[in-house]
């Protein structure tokens, strides 16, 4: 069977890249909590926090930061929240973890929820905030 987050993120399947480097790919959600929404994913097939490498970990982590960084630059958001679902709660059975802007009063147990509502995303909305975050991720960079 196929892994859906290895080709996700290498790329197999369409995403919105923000960033990537050898070791992740970060790209928006495609059913987003908030806009900028991003999940870092690593390249090889790992499943849960614990199977992490050092060097992937690291990886991560600097990605989060990076994100973090960009999005609060861009969206200006009250807080940011990160999270990683492992075991029977990661729906791609592949490591991800979640880079999410927050704003006041917002539940985030609806996060959660097991509602089976229709995301359709805007694709030109995507491209967008894509192009958006890319260039403010670029400003951090240089």
């Amino acid at each position: 069977m196929e892994c859906l987050g290895c080709n996700l993120a290498n790329k197999k399947l369409p995403v919105h890249i923000v960033f990537e480097d050898d070791f992740v790919c970060c790209f928006l959600d495609h059913e987003p909590y908030n806009e900028d929404h991003v999940l870092i994913l690593p390249k090889k097939h790992l499943y849960d926090h614990d199977e992490l490498d050092e060097v992937t970990a690291k990886s991560i982590m600097k990605a989060s930061i990076l994100l973090s960084k960009a999005i609060k630059k861009l969206f200006n958001p009250d807080g940011i929240t990160i999270c990683q679902n492992g075991g029977i709660f990661n729906e791609l059975t592949h490591y991800h973890m979640h880079v999410v802007p927050r704003y006041k009063d917002q539940s985030f147990a609806t996060f959660y929820s097991n509602d089976e509502a229709e995301y359709i995303e805007d694709e030109t909305k995507l491209k967008e905030t894509e192009r958006k975050l890319r260039e403010t991720i670029n400003e951090y960079l240089s």
